[in-house]
């Protein structure tokens, strides 16, 4: 047995990091794959020569472009089921930095789900040839700029699947992350990938300019963050969460190192899960990605942040239930705002990817003011329970209907469409399953019964209402009493219902242009089987996790995760 440090590498560690090594095989394999040939060693002396197939002439299997794309999506495919299975079994300890329990494993299965949707969509939104061909003189300007494209393409795909595999590793083992050092670093190796993957496309001016910004605001957030890290381990002498729990429920009053260390990691991941006003370099991030990109950034990445805020805000500075955090009010702002600010960008947007960015900024606001909620005292062991089990609810089903969306974009960007609104006019005549399917999308992301957006913004408004019962005076007749005696987190609620009634505006106007507006292109788009059978799989199942027993199992397999969460 060979240790590392204070992890032992032995075959109960490897079970417990199975998905984590499947991904590790899987960048090994993108590696090394492509490059095996022929190549030979002569022995010296003699004549002969041992195989040791790298270098050479490369195998003509091995040398197929589409074969990084089919190791990752097999990859994704084998972690995502392990990560599934290993929901159910005991928590487990690794290396002191790492825990494997149902809390952890159900995010890795759902950050390694949402980039198996974006490997299956990449192999047609940058799709590799096996017989692409160098341009020959006598070609057009137009037959040769498609055969140097295709070229480009060919030579990138490792590039990129190698970066995909890594955004996979560092959110999954953010999740299982117990140490605060751990944490950052983890969000760091993936949010490093995601800013070469949102500027991938240097063909493409919009493109490079959104991976600056999404890069300059991210390191400076990052920075931040980092600062409030070391403010915290000067006032603890430790960033293992426990320890920082236990010093934080130790703590009388308010220690200015806490606080501020606190404070300024809310900043680092506020920008990650594109809360207001950390959510500036989001839109343009989104809009400048490829749409399975941009899908990931709305999802899994959304995910990941609130997944550190969880570790940090409701694991170490919640006091005694009962008692109000000093973060609640400023949180409560924070979410009103940032939903209200997505909401009204998104209705002006005329680009569909940008105004999905803004619905992806009013969905983290719904998120926060349910955490705030935690962080009122109101809600009590009970309440908190259901509150992160709705949190953790709406995370999983986004990645079906906002995912789904942004695949829809996919496949229009197959034919250069997609940056305009107009790319969607008259997709019902010429795509009805896909248009269908999108419409789908639209009704859950506003929260339209009975589809899973419906479910999840019930739990959460369920949970926040629930905290502040009975708060209000029942003897009293007049409204405006009323309103003075009720609890003002039965506003948050409120407040995530107005918002959800006014995103159906721009939600339906999108429907409308695909039902009742004529196409400029009238015939059918690009066949793409897989990523087609993708947007009808996420359309399908987001109809049954908000009904059936789907949804069941869902939300079973949410509470078994929450439940570990909080022991």
């Amino acid at each position: 047995m060979t240790s590392l440090g204070q992890l032992n590498l032995d075959s109960e560690t490897a079970f417990t990091l199975l998905p984590e090594l499947v991904m590790l095989v899987g960048v090994l394999a993108i590696i090394l794959i492509p490059n095996l040939g022929n190549a030979t060693f002569r022995m010296p002396l003699t004549n002969f020569r041992v195989p040791i197939l790298i270098g050479g002439s490369r195998f003509e299997t091995t040398n197929d472009p589409r074969m990084p794309n089919r190791i990752t999506t097999a990859t994704f495919a084998i972690a995502f089921v392990s990560s599934l299975l290993m929901i159910d079994s005991t928590s487990e300890e690794v290396g002191g930095l790492l825990r494997s329990d149902a809390f952890s494993r159900l995010f890795s299965a759902m950050f390694i789900g949402a980039l198996l949707l974006v490997s299956i969509a990449t192999t047609h939104r940058i799709p590799a040839k096996r017989n692409a061909r160098v341009p020959a003189d006598g070609d057009s300007e137009a037959v040769t700029s498609r055969k140097m494209a295709a070229l480009i393409d060919n030579r990138r795909q490792v590039d990129f699947h190698i970066l995909l595999i890594m955004v996979g590793l560092g959110m999954s083992l953010m999740a299982m992350s117990t140490n605060l050092f751990m944490l950052v670093l983890c969000i760091e190796l993936a949010s490093l990938s995601t800013y070469i993957l949102v500027a991938f496309h240097k063909e493409e001016d919009v493109g490079g300019e959104a991976g600056a910004k999404y890069f300059i605001v991210g390191s400076v957030a990052s920075a931040v963050g980092i600062y409030g890290m070391s403010l915290l381990y000067i006032w603890s002498g430790d960033l293992s969460l426990d320890a920082l729990a236990e010093k934080w429920g130790e703590m009388q009053g308010i220690d200015p190192f806490a606080a501020f260390g606190i404070g300024l990691m809310m900043v680092a991941f506020g920008f990650k899960v594109s809360a207001a006003p950390f959510h500036l370099a989001a839109p343009d991030a989104y809009s400048g990605a490829s749409s399975p990109i941009s899908g990931l950034l709305a999802t899994a990445s959304k995910a990941m942040g609130f997944v550190a805020l969880i570790r940090v805000l409701v694991m170490i500075t919640i006091p005694d239930f009962g008692e109000e955090s000093y973060w609640f009010l400023m949180l409560a702002v924070v979410s009103v705002v940032t939903m209200s600010w997505g909401n009204l960008a998104a209705l002006t947007s005329e680009n569909p990817k940008r105004m999905l960015a803004y619905s992806s900024v009013a969905h983290a606001g719904y998120m926060l003011a349910a955490i705030s909620v935690v962080g009122s005292g109101l809600a009590g062991e009970e309440g908190t329970r259901i509150i992160l089990i709705a949190i953790t609810f709406h995370l999983a089903v986004l990645v079906l209907f906002k995912l789904g969306a942004f695949l829809v974009l996919s496949l229009l960007e197959t034919e250069g469409s997609g940056h305009r609104m107009q790319d969607l006019h008259g997709l019902g005549k010429r795509e009805p399953l896909i248009a269908g399917s999108m419409f789908v999308f639209m009704l859950s992301l506003a929260g339209v019964p009975p589809l899973s957006g419906f479910l999840s913004k019930l739990l959460m408004v369920n949970g926040i209402v629930s905290s502040s019962a009975g708060t209000g005076s029942p003897s009293t007749t007049s409204v405006y009493s009323w309103i003075e005696t009720v609890d003002p987190v039965f506003f948050l609620a409120a407040a995530i219902v107005a918002n959800s009634a006014l995103s159906l505006f721009y939600y339906l106007r999108l429907s409308l242009v695909m039902f009742f507006e004529e196409s400029e292109k009238p015939s059918r788009l690009k066949s793409a089987p897989s990523l087609r059978m993708a947007i009808i799989a996420c359309a399908v199942l987001t109809v049954m996790c908000g009904i059936g027993p789907a949804s069941e199992w869902l939300v079973g397999l949410v509470t078994t995760s929450i439940d570990s969460l909080l022991g």
